[in-house]
């Protein structure tokens, strides 16, 4: 049964999803401004960083999928309820763990929420509205899960400096027990007819490779390559990986659908998502190290200085979204992953006691520009790569792309930070290192437009919405027909 936007429930249901997935981006953005607080109070170094941040990526990556088909099977607002009150006592928890292993064990719980959350915020606007007002209720959801992406880095400063770290994990949980609150109360709860089995064995397996392969990628550095453990989990994870890719052609209900990288397009675009966001994961994580333990900021002001890139992806996406609607996704994609690279190199020079104005913001305008032109065509090319009816499980396994890549961006930094870096997250070391990222990235982005010239011709109808979060890939879930 369909809705109206105008009426309490369909408002209601706009809140919810808004609320749920806004918990969800939030917590993707402001960990990064608590991240040295964080690491100084707890002992930590580029390892714990690393898992602080990878523990919830990875299962968030991981179970996207998963997440998405058990809403296709379940009442979807029960499915996505049960994610916000999972992700509400996962974020509680996280603020109140004492120690760094328990800490990664909230993480790793606030993913497995998130992939609830995430896939089935938007599909809850799909089944509840359509026509027009479906378009008009993806706007909004995107237009204020934009603008809470955009507030929450300064927000998590100031709670920061104010309070503690802490407080960045226990804000979330009132946001997201109100997501389902509102999902489970007010909003409507349509039914799938499909009543398919789920992938729950496939979901295992790509959950134990990218996790065994995550847990080697960060540990090869201190361990080296030939430690036995290294190997062992290696082995697991090549062999989890193969089996999960056997499995999947053999299902009859497979949770990511092999055939779909038949079209060539459709694994270009992804590609290029997987170049792309590895850049912007690498990129983000480190910029608010480095201006807060290089550059001297105190988290609020270092949340502050990211509010430019997030302005100018919200006003610039939609116009970015149009342009591609008329000339086709080929071009800006490929010219916004060359201007991203620009930004990049843009902010190579940076040295201690650098200016904002003349030294960081240069830089971070243009990769948001970059950026911004790129996402919304993404979207297109993406949706305009495959038959209408798997419009969904294309965006799904879009966003888990962009997730891996920044799971594996993470996992891979060591390696390019170099030890010193590594160990001490501060000082002349800090910025050496950052300067060989920014190079690495800048390189990722020109793979990508390159990738985009050779491979990208078609696209599809899509809304010209804002895009709601940087780590966000394809943010709609079926292609719009004209």
């Amino acid at each position: 049964m369909k809705t109206r936007l105008r009426s309490a429930a369909g408002r209601w249901t706009v809140a919810a999803a808004v609320l749920g997935s806004g918990a969800v981006f939030l917590e993707s953005t402001v960990v990064n401004v608590a991240l040295p607080a964080l690491a100084r109070d707890l002992g930590l170094g580029m390892g714990g960083v690393q898992w602080v941040v990878n523990g919830y990526l990875l299962t968030l990556s991981a179970l996207m999928l998963l997440g998405g088909a058990l809403g296709d099977v379940y009442p979807r607002a029960r499915v996505f309820a049960a994610g916000a009150v999972a992700f509400g006592l996962a974020s509680l928890g996280a603020a109140l763990m004492p120690t760094f292993p328990l800490l990664v064990a909230a993480r790793v719980a606030q993913g497995a929420a998130g992939a609830l959350l995430v896939p089935n915020s938007l599909a809850l606007l799909e089944e509840s509205f359509e026509g027009a007002e479906r378009g008009a209720a993806i706007g909004r959801w995107a237009a204020w899960s934009a603008v809470s992406t955009a507030a929450g880095p300064f927000a998590g400063g100031w709670l920061v400096d104010a309070f503690s770290w802490r407080w960045v994990f226990a804000a979330v949980t009132p946001f997201a027990f109100g997501a389902a609150w509102m999902a489970l109360r007010l909003a409507p709860v349509p039914r799938s007819a499909a009543r398919r089995p789920v992938d729950f064995a496939g979901a295992a397996l790509v959950t134990v490779a990218l996790g065994t392969l995550v847990a080697v990628l960060v540990s090869a550095p201190a361990r080296g390559l030939g430690d036995g453990r290294i190997l062992a989990g290696a082995a697991v994870g090549v062999a989890a990986l193969a089996g999960f890719i056997v499995h999947e052609g053999r299902s009859a209900n497979p949770l990511l659908p092999l055939r779909l990288f038949r079209s060539r397009q459709f694994t270009a675009v992804n590609l290029v998502t997987l170049l792309v966001y590895a850049a912007l994961g690498a990129f983000f994580l480190l910029l608010v190290l480095v201006l807060q333990n290089a550059l001297g900021y105190t988290a609020f002001r270092s949340g502050l200085a990211l509010l430019p890139l997030n302005a100018v992806m919200l006003v610039v996406s939609p116009v970015a979204g149009r342009l591609a609607g008329r000339i086709g996704p080929r071009a800006p994609m490929a010219v916004g992953a060359l201007v991203a690279a620009g930004g990049l190199l843009l902010l190579t020079p940076l040295s201690p006691g650098a200016d904002y104005v003349r030294g960081v913001l240069p830089g971070l305008l243009v990769f948001a520009l970059g950026l911004s032109m790129l996402v919304a065509p993404l979207t297109a090319a993406v949706l305009g790569a495959v038959p209408d009816e798997f419009g969904g499980v294309a965006s799904a396994v879009n966003n888990s792309v962009a997730r891996v890549a920044g799971l594996l961006a993470t996992a891979a930094l060591p390696a390019l930070l170099g030890a010193a870096a590594s160990a001490t997250l501060a000082g002349a070391p800090l910025l050496d290192g950052f300067r060989r990222v920014l190079l690495a990235a800048a390189g990722l982005c020109a793979a990508g437009a390159a990738t985009t010239f050779l491979f990208v011709r078609s696209g599809a109808k899509v809304e010209a919405v804002p895009h709601p979060a940087p780590a966000q890939g394809c943010t709609q879930t079926r292609a719009r027909v004209a």
